[in-house]
């Protein structure tokens, strides 16, 4: 149970729930309550958001033998955009960093075989990201 509770709590996890709010209702305004993640929830929250084109077109480009974006579940594809993003814009932060807190974030919205989908997609695209 307590489990449970921290895994609501991250930030990843957050992540995803204003993505995927905002486009369930992008006619609302994102709301970023006071917390010690406020700054990097809207950064990734915002920079996801304002490059979804980009960030499609690099998953396209990468992954057009292993994924279908227009078949691909909607949550995942937050979460994948998000991870995409972070590997390309937020370089401090180590890919592994990255592929763990998202496979994290994503057991509280996925099914297992789609997490273990999203850690190899992840893991590729890292690699192909990250080190060009």
């Amino acid at each position: 149970m307590n489990q449970k509770i921290h895994k609501s709590s991250s930030p990843r996890v957050k992540v995803i729930q204003k993505i995927y709010g905002f486009l369930m209702n992008p006619d609302v305004e994102i709301e970023y309550p006071k917390s010690q993640y406020k700054k990097y929830i809207k950064d990734v929250v915002s920079g996801t958001l304002e490059r979804i084109d980009l960030i499609e077109e690099t998953v396209i480009k990468h992954l057009n033998k292993d994924i279908d974006l227009k078949k691909t579940d909607k949550l995942l594809k937050i979460i994948l955009f998000s991870a995409v993003f972070e590997f390309l814009f937020k370089h401090n932060t180590p890919k592994n960093v990255i592929i763990h807190e998202y496979v994290k974030a994503s057991e509280f919205f996925l099914e297992k075989a789609q997490i273990n989908y999203l850690n190899a997609v992840l893991d590729k695209l890292s690699k192909l990201i990250r080190n060009h």
